[in-house]
């Protein structure tokens, strides 16, 4: 969805919108793939005008089914991620290469009168997506031995032997040096 800087009425807007797992594929990297699937993810938000500026704050949810990463059972997992930010116009010159603080974050340039709010959505969702998603908190995962759901079934696996060459490892200790 795109925003026509000039169209923005005076009081603002409130836009409210859902996009589908399609969309969300369409805009992946060429040759990348998802290992997990997104349901509807709705989006609300709010689009203010100040002169040139435009300040767009909402939010943006969804679940997604990804495999646990501990049983590899499907975790079903609520998205959300609430958003602000603040555009203005790109600036005609090279900027010079600077240092970004945190609020610099929450900053952005649009060109041609336009603002691409697809593609802040998707960031939006990458960024709260887990990097290791969990059928729940207190997941038990597979055995390491016969590969068997921990959650599910009991293991009969003896865990294996300690190895005595790496004993004295076990009495080896780290001092620090204080100044």
């Amino acid at each position: 969805m795109k925003i026509i800087v000039s169209k923005i009425p005076e009081g603002g807007m409130n836009l409210r919108f859902e996009k589908e797992w399609k969309w969300f594929q369409e805009r992946l990297p060429e040759g990348e793939t998802c290992d997990f699937v997104l349901d509807r993810i709705a989006v609300a938000c709010t689009v203010r005008r100040m002169k040139e500026t435009v300040f767009i704050e909402g939010s943006a949810a969804t679940t997604i089914e990804a495999p646990c990463s501990r049983c590899l059972a499907t975790a079903t997992l609520p998205v959300s991620s609430s958003f602000r930010y603040t555009y203005a116009p790109a600036p005609t010159d090279a900027p010079e290469e600077c240092e970004l603080s945190a609020e610099d974050l929450d900053y952005a340039y649009y060109e041609e009168d336009t603002i691409d709010l697809d593609r802040l959505i998707f960031e939006q969702i990458v960024l709260q997506i887990p990097i290791k998603p969990l059928c729940r908190v207190t997941c038990r995962g597979l055995c390491p031995h016969c590969g068997i759901n921990l959650n599910v079934a009991v293991c009969h696996c003896q865990a294996k032997p300690f190895d005595e060459r790496l004993a004295a490892l076990k009495q080896f200790k780290v001092r620090s040096e204080k100044p």
